[in-house]
């Protein structure tokens, strides 16, 4: 058997099931989530989801970093001391992780996340001298 060399999905077709928010991070409104995971990498260190909220206004704690891209709809985050943010359908952004936002959702949004926990850097260091050490490390090019 061999190992697949990576995993591919049509966003439309990952199932969500609720993922209430807690209701003391409610502003605002009545806000319905709901979230699909359809990947995690062999080291379970990265997974990624499909997730999609309601109208409403809430603040959200990220635990890990998390990159998201906009499917659909649009949501307008701020965080302490910023201004607030517009992220619409094709926008991306990177919540860093033990870090909270407001989130303002005025009809409907839909994204695609990727959570990774945070790494720190020594640790980082040490994990990428490994990587080389193996063989396996990345000239940093896409492919």
């Amino acid at each position: 058997m061999t190992t697949p060399v990576f995993e591919a999905v049509s966003l439309d077709s990952v199932e969500l099931l609720p993922a209430p928010i807690d209701p003391s991070w409610i502003i605002e409104g009545s806000p319905v989530a709901r979230s699909g995971q359809w990947s995690c990498s062999p080291d379970t260190t990265t997974s990624s989801w499909v997730w999609d909220c309601t109208a409403g206004t809430f603040n959200w704690y990220f635990e890990q970093d998390e990159t998201i891209h906009v499917i659909e709809g649009e949501v307008i985050v701020q965080s302490a001391g910023n201004e607030p943010r517009v992220l619409r359908a094709g926008d991306a952004a990177l919540f860093y992780a033990d870090t909270w936002a407001e989130w303002h959702v005025p009809s409907y949004v839909r994204k695609h996340a990727i959570l990774r926990p945070h790494i720190p850097r020594p640790l980082w260091f040490a994990m990428r001298v490994a990587r080389k050490l193996r063989g396996k490390g990345r000239s940093g090019a896409l492919g």
